[in-house]
């Protein structure tokens, strides 16, 4: 029987935007997302990656980072919408967006093309084998959850992923959820 791989995702601790409602840019973490990623610890994160932006970084740190930088976890592109309100954006592409997972009325990522992403990365994960950690943002573990269960990517918006929290796999053959 093949090694178990073990994957423990984390999102990253609230910020701002986060806070207000808005699209998110590379925006660090504020005051409570420094104090929910303060009981993070982790003492044996394993191989521990995290997504570009800063506040996923901020997160590996109190993981016990440094952790190496996969361009494959980069939070949704949400192109122009970036760091704007969901009442700035424009209802009827809004609508398009939230309806459509191949849509991106903001000339970004649609979901369909985030789940894609990380399925690439979630298969080189599971070949790898081992103990992974990796810091990354709702949208992106929204995406492994539903490549790792086979789920349509017309599901994403139904998966609600806090800021600091914690989503375990573990892969024998297929990838399994564990809660």
């Amino acid at each position: 029987m093949s090694e178990v791989v073990r994957l423990t995702l984390v999102s990253h601790g609230m910020t701002e935007a986060m806070a207000a409602g808005r699209f998110p840019a590379d925006e660090p973490l504020n005051a409570i997302g420094a104090r929910q990623v303060a009981d993070l610890a982790d003492a044996e994160p394993g191989v521990l990656c995290c997504a570009p932006e800063l506040r996923a970084g901020q997160t590996a740190q109190a993981l016990g980072g440094p952790a190496t930088i996969e361009p494959a976890l980069a939070d949704l592109d949400c192109g122009r919408w970036r760091g704007m309100s969901l009442q700035d954006v424009d209802p009827a592409g809004l609508a398009s967006w939230l309806t459509d997972p191949t849509a991106a009325p903001h000339g970004g990522e649609s979901i369909a093309a985030l789940c894609d992403r990380v399925r690439h990365w979630l298969d080189g994960v599971a070949a790898g084998g081992g103990r992974h950690t990796a810091v990354t943002h709702p949208a992106v573990i929204r995406a492994v959850i539903l490549t790792a269960l086979n789920a349509a990517p017309t599901s994403f918006w139904r998966v609600d992923i806090a800021p600091a929290a914690r989503v375990t796999l573990h892969f024998r053959g297929a990838w399994t959820l564990r809660l």
